[in-house]
């Protein structure tokens, strides 16, 4: 991903704006701030995504923020890994029979 960054462990009544705030105020630019919300109830899931601005060290950037507190909670920094974590995954693990041989 190169300069993308989840954030765990965010307490649900972070904010996009908030979370921007917080990276901004260790000294990291970043382009935006994502939370993640439920699609059913829209609370937040309790993490999110930052995307750094171009030229932003991630190893800086997580090591500026990574344990640090936000409202109460402290916060999980690392590299964000795409949707399947860098593997190729198929239906299911085992395969089982139906009745059918």
């Amino acid at each position: 991903m190169g300069n993308k960054l989840y954030v765990g462990n965010l307490a649900f009544s972070v904010t996009e704006s908030k979370l921007e705030e917080f990276f901004r105020e260790s000294g990291i630019s970043i382009e935006k701030a994502e939370v993640v919300r439920d699609i059913s109830s829209g609370r937040s899931r309790g993490f999110g995504f930052v995307q750094l601005e171009a030229g932003q060290d991630l190893n800086t950037a997580i090591e500026a923020t990574n344990g640090k507190e936000l409202l109460g909670r402290q916060l999980t920094v690392n590299e964000a890994r795409d949707k399947r974590g860098g593997e190729k995954r198929g239906r299911g693990g085992r395969h089982r029979s139906v009745g059918r041989y």
